[in-house]
């Protein structure tokens, strides 16, 4: 089961705001003069209280930052499982909250960012995935090796690596540099499975081609299609906690990675 925090946010401010507002116009007079002038109803007292901070998170998380939690392997070696994240929420211009309409920026995902969307099959549900095509890119993945407008994206073997994917079951896999027309990042390939290949691609405009640095282990757009521009959440910033759920500890060295 998945939950709109934002609308449940959304929710809980008109609550307490009406609840607020219903004592101010209606209780509070009442209350004047009497012996309980000083008193304030609990449910009141809560909605009070709770307000302003509702407000203010909801403020910030519709318009400035807002956290975000790496579910699954599927950005290894980038960004692991258990990495707490903030994404970027105003880089690809200010959106309306709840409505998600872009009221101000003009400024677009670059190839090579990575950026949180609402899943497309299910936009109640958060992803995060690598820009790798932009709107009339025609794009290709042929025996696991990316092509972009016709042209390959180099890739340099760094080494064989033993990775731990979401249940803390290990694997071997190939871990190589990738460049993105000059934008540089690792990624891994599973030597045991076959590519899912893609032939000329050619992405819509206003959509988005994304792919996870985990190539074998990721459920990306070779496999459910384009993330529409509208559906972009923003950009992912920096990690600022990460907890390995395997081990039971904090990645101390993790945290205040930048991501790229």
């Amino acid at each position: 089961m998945s939950f709109d925090f934002e609308l449940i946010l959304f929710y809980a401010i008109i609550v307490c705001g009406v609840i607020a507002l219903f004592d101010i116009i209606f209780l509070a007079p009442k209350r004047q003069g009497t012996a309980k002038a000083g008193k304030v109803p609990l449910l009141v007292d809560y909605a009070r209280s709770f307000l302003p901070v509702l407000v203010i998170v909801f403020l910030l998380r519709s318009f400035l930052f807002e956290p975000f939690r790496i579910p699954s392997g599927s950005l290894e070696p980038t960004l692991l499982t258990g990495d707490f994240i903030l994404v970027n929420k105003y880089d690809y211009g200010i959106r309306l909250p709840i409505l998600h309409t872009k009221v101000f920026g003009h400024s677009e995902p670059q190839r090579g960012d990575i950026i949180v969307f609402r899943w497309p099959p299910n936009p109640s549900v958060d992803f995060i995935k690598r820009v790798i095509g932009l709107p009339g890119d025609h794009i290709s993945y042929i025996d696991k090796e990316l092509y972009i407008n016709g042209k390959k994206m180099p890739q340099t073997f760094l080494q064989d690596e033993t990775a731990r994917d979401e249940n803390g079951i290990e694997w071997q896999a190939a871990e190589k540099e990738e460049d993105l027309s000059g934008i540089k990042h690792a990624i891994y390939l599973d030597p045991t499975t076959t590519s899912h290949d893609y032939h000329d691609i050619v992405v819509p405009k206003g959509m988005y081609f994304v792919m996870g640095d985990n190539r074998d282990k990721s459920a990306d757009s070779r496999y459910w299609g384009f993330v529409p521009d509208k559906e972009i959440v923003g950009k992912a910033l920096v990690v600022w906690m990460s907890w390995n759920n395997a081990d039971t500890k904090i990645r101390w060295d993790r945290l205040g990675t930048m991501i790229h």
